[in-house]
């Protein structure tokens, strides 16, 4: 362990670059919008990315190789992670705020019912429940893997976190499959803006979330995490639990609630 208690990092490029691709994505996606060129939308997007690989990069190498990170920085670390968890929950309490805001007294415009007329709500007891069953054993086994860590077991940790990540791509095939059958569109009524733009936007954590922890498994595979030493995958375990527990309730509230 380091001798002192925080890092100060070293001069990088990084942030400016990373800033200058957000604003790149910013205005691609206006101009995409406006006259369908992808050119900015793209150059932007290959800018956050590439940035994103060698800046998280750079975290690791001090973390792991260069050991900066010390007790005092982990902490901060972990805050910075639930702080980061906490707005993403109001950012989804704003979706369900949206839904029951319309669902509980809907408008003449809607048929006074809900789901709205002319709107087939899907079968909550199909692809969802199974869904709803997928991402709940994920969270078992990346719990697995997370304490086969803390004991020091590298097999069982690789056998936990590979089924993790096998459980995030099936649940991923699974809501493209339900996308792609459903009986209704984005543009249906506030129905099907609520349903995608919450269920969608969960999709997309969920590919986050596994996509962070396939980037654990690279670093479990390449022996970088230690009993005393794995902040990357737990912050990649308590963001996967997130992303179960707000399935739960979008599970609970839209589908089975609202149909």
């Amino acid at each position: 362990m380091p001798s002192y208690d925080y890092h100060l990092v070293e001069f990088s490029p990084w942030p400016f670059i990373g800033a200058a691709g957000a604003f790149f994505l910013t205005v691609g996606a206006v101009v995409f919008f406006h006259y369908g060129l992808t050119f900015f939308l793209g150059l932007g997007a290959l800018i956050v990315l590439g940035v994103m690989f060698v800046w998280w990069q750079d975290i690791i190498r001090e973390a792991t190789f260069q050991g900066h990170h010390s007790l005092v920085v982990k902490q901060g670390l972990k805050y910075g992670m639930l702080l980061f968890i906490l707005s993403e929950v109001l950012f989804f309490f704003s979706f369900f705020w949206a839904f029951f805001h319309s669902s509980l007294a809907p408008a003449i415009e809607l048929g006074v019912v809900w789901p709205p007329q002319g709107v087939h709500a899907l079968n909550p007891f199909s692809v969802p429940l199974l869904n709803t069953a997928v991402l709940l054993s994920s969270g078992a086994s990346v719990t697995w893997a997370h304490h086969a860590i803390i004991s020091g077991n590298k097999k069982e940790a690789v056998a936990g976190l590979s089924l993790t990540i096998l459980l995030g791509v099936v649940f991923t095939g699974l809501q493209a499959l339900e996308y792609y059958e459903a009986p209704f569109a984005l543009s249906d009524s506030v129905y099907g803006s609520t349903f995608f733009v919450a269920t969608g936007f969960h999709g997309l954590h969920v590919i986050i979330g596994t996509t962070f922890l396939f980037v654990c498994f690279l670093r479990l595979l390449s022996n970088q995490f230690t009993r005393g030493q794995h902040l990357g995958f737990e912050a990649a375990s308590w963001y996967w639990h997130f992303v179960d527990v707000v399935w739960l309730f979008l599970y609970l509230s839209i589908y089975l609630w609202g149909s």
